[in-house]
This record gives structure tokens, sequence and C-alpha cells, in this order.
């Protein structure tokens, strides 16, 4: 196989793969790597800790051998999976934290696909948590040890309350925000 190329610090994927095998161990199976890009993290993830985990990105660039879906994600995915990861999901931002009302969810968001305010990376971040608190979602504030400005991510667990007002509401309440 030929060298990829990446943006930004290619040691970030290593980095959330550990920190995914470490934080839920064996206790989960099916992976989203929502906006996952050529697959690099769900390549690491499926090949060191043996998790299936499948890229959902409509670019439909992933590399052989990765599974993928060519599809935008929604926030009604999130039932099928038991983790669901946005490493700079950009449009599928606010899609991957409302997945946080039903499963846990690892977020590291990046651009402001977010709200219409000009929201800056800790403006962006403090955003998602203030959702989180409002629809009771414990959450959890990491930085990673990788290079870049781009490093804050939010890891969430859905209470059962807060699941099942979701359900209820047949996310209209959360996608109308």
């Amino acid at each position: 196989m030929g060298r990829k190329k990446f943006h930004g610090d290619p040691a970030r994927f290593d980095v959330l793969a550990e920190y995914v095998h470490g934080c839920f161990g064996t206790g989960i199976q099916y992976i989203a790597d929502v906006a996952g890009g050529q697959g690099m993290l769900s390549r690491v993830l499926r090949k060191q800790y043996n998790y299936d985990s499948e890229v959902i990105d409509p670019r439909g660039w992933t590399m052989k051998g990765v599974p993928n879906r060519e599809a935008e994600y929604v926030s009604a995915m999130a039932d099928y999976y038991d983790l669901v990861i946005g490493l700079h999901a950009d449009e599928a931002t606010r899609p991957v934290a409302e997945s946080a009302l039903i499963r846990p969810a690892l977020i590291l968001p990046c651009c402001n696909f977010w709200s219409d305010e000009k929201l800056g990376r800790n403006e962006l971040v403090e955003a998602i948590e203030a959702f989180y608190r409002k629809h009771q979602v414990s959450y959890e504030r990491v930085t990673f040890g990788f290079k870049g400005p781009k490093n804050i991510g939010i890891v969430s667990c859905p209470t059962n309350e807060s699941a099942e007002r979701f359900k209820a509401n047949n996310f209209e309440t959360v996608n109308n925000e």
C-alpha cells in the first residue's frame, strides 16, 4: 500500500484509538467514524483493537479495505453503534453531538457548523457542552496528546432519561435548536 497523505498530525489516529480502547475496552464493538475521510482512524481501530469500525462519509474516499457507508450521517443512525466518533466532522458536528443523547460519543469539533454565530474553537466546545448540560448528558472534556490546536474533545455518555426524551421527541426538538 502506498503512503496516504493526511492533513494535521498523523499521530491523532493512534492517540484517539488508544484512548477509545482505554476508555471503553471490550465493552463496545461497533463504531461509527463520522466524516472519517480516508478511514485511517477506522483502520487503526480495526487492526490494532479489533473493533468493527466503519466510516460514514458522503465523499466515499476511504482506503481499500476500510468499511464505509457513502452517506451523510444523521443522529438517528446512532442506534446501530456502540460509539459515535466525530474527529473534525465539519457539517456532521451537530448530528454527532446529538448522537450523545442516544449512544456514547467522542467529538473533536474543528469548524463551526454548530450555529450561525461566529464561534472560535473554545466557544464551539463550550456550546456543545451547554447542549449536553441542557439535555442532561454526562460528558468530559479531554485534551488529546497530538499536535495542533484542534485536539480538544468531548466524550459523552447519555443518561437513560435523555435517551428516552430524545426518542420520544422523534429527534425534532434537538434538530431544531
